[in-house]
């Protein structure tokens, strides 16, 4: 059975930081490229930033700059660390395997709230 676990989520003031974390098992961690995503209330989800497997990374423009995606294969997690966060940065994120791979999987999702 595969799960994607995301915890790390919470309520931050404008500026802030918050870590998000993405345990994965059920999978080989390894050779899945990972993607965090968002959703606002209204919007449609976006893709936040993404890893692959040999390390390299892609970004939002929206986000470049103040996030950073990186994974740890021994731990099956992928992280996502927020700086700077401001409020248009409040959703419910995301963390999902490989979009190009069937079956894609996801996690449950964790809140992230910036107040201003």
């Amino acid at each position: 059975q595969v799960q994607l676990v995301e915890s790390g989520g919470g309520l931050v003031q404008s500026g802030g930081s918050l870590r998000l974390s993405c345990a994965a098992s059920g999978i080989i961690f390894s050779s899945y490229s990972m993607g965090w995503y968002r959703q606002a209330p209204g919007n449609v989800r976006e893709l936040v930033a993404a890893i692959f497997i040999g390390g390299s990374t892609i970004y939002a423009d929206s986000v470049k700059g103040r996030f950073t995606i990186s994974r740890d294969n021994a731990k099956n997690t992928v992280y996502l660390q927020m700086n700077s966060l401001k409020p248009e940065d409040t959703a419910v994120y995301y963390c999902s395997t490989d979009q190009t791979r069937v079956p894609r999987y996801w996690g449950q999702g964790t809140q992230v709230t910036v107040s201003s």
